[in-house]
């Protein structure tokens, strides 16, 4: 299929700004590199991500012609991998089985069912129509991703989970996708990112309403389950801590009362000395005169 020069160039910005959109994870799995530990961040999108990739990779491939479609989703098919098996490597053992459950199940089960089942029921211009339809579905679900971060910035009037430059990078994306799709009459390409662009001037309305707005600390994103679980550890060592700290101070009470109590008992026992001793005086005094007296008498 043969581009125009403005379909192209919206092809080659939508390449570019893509690119850098699947670049954007890199610092966080620098992160997850540097620490060996995933932190609480799950493999979801990155599955999600790859799914979409291969799938778009297939329909430009049935279609024909889609060069810029196939070498923006083959990076991105590449970058994604890297990443999961970054995440594969570092990820306690039970994420790594739910990750590895969702790669067969997704980027290997689903996509095979989705290629036979395309070869099997449509021919020429029907299967294109077909896996058009399936890509758009998958794609839209995708952009609506966003909708979780909505909420947060909404609720808490805070911007401190809406990174703008990713966000106007998205909105970029889907602006320059947008516009190829419209060039080229290309339905499939055009309505996913219709969704992509209507979310992405949401979220920098939000930004512009809520710029100045100060940080939330305590709001928490409801993203990922390991986040929550880690929380949820952190309280239980904060807790821990606490405990401790009580134990410590009833601990100290307990030792100061007991040195109260040997003070009081070595104060008593003193006393106690004092008065046999004066007793004892008393006595031999006493019985000092008795001799004396006796001795006079003599």
């Amino acid at each position: 299929m043969s581009h125009s020069p403005l379909s192209f160039l919206f092809g080659v910005l939508g390449n570019v700004a893509s690119f850098v959109c699947f670049l954007a994870p890199l610092p966080t799995f620098y992160r997850v590199c540097k620490k060996k530990s995933t932190e609480g961040f799950q493999s979801v999108p990155y599955v999600a991500a790859l799914f979409s990739a291969m799938l778009w990779i297939f329909y430009a491939y049935v279609k024909t012609g889609e060069t810029l479609l196939i070498t923006i989703n083959s990076f991105g098919c590449v970058i994604e991998t890297i990443y999961l098996a970054i995440f594969i490597t570092y990820c306690p053992k039970k994420a790594r089985m739910s990750t590895l459950r969702m790669i067969v199940l997704f980027n290997f089960g689903g996509f095979c069912t989705i290629v036979l089942l395309t070869h099997l029921l449509a021919k020429g211009a029907a299967r294109v129509k077909l896996l058009g339809w399936i890509c758009v579905v998958f794609a839209t679900s995708v952009f609506a991703a966003p909708l979780s971060i909505i909420r947060v910035v909404i609720r808490t009037k805070s911007v401190e989970f809406l990174p703008f430059p990713l966000s106007m990078l998205l909105l970029l994306s889907a602006v320059m996708w947008l516009l190829y799709g419209i060039s080229l009459k290309d339905i499939y390409v055009t309505l996913p990112n219709v969704v992509g662009l209507t979310f992405g001037v949401i979220q920098i309305v939000l930004y512009a309403m809520y710029r100045n707005n100060k940080a939330v600390k305590d709001e928490k994103l409801p993203e990922h389950k390991g986040e929550i679980d880690n929380n949820e550890n952190a309280a239980s060592t904060v807790s821990g801590e606490t405990q401790e700290q009580v134990n410590t101070d009833n601990g100290d009470i307990e030792i100061a009362e007991k040195k109260e109590e040997k003070k009081e008992d070595t104060l008593a026992e003193e006393k106690r000395d004092k008065t046999y001793l004066s007793n004892n005086n008393n006595k031999n005094e006493k019985n000092k005169k008795t001799e004396e007296k006796e001795s006079c008498e003599v």
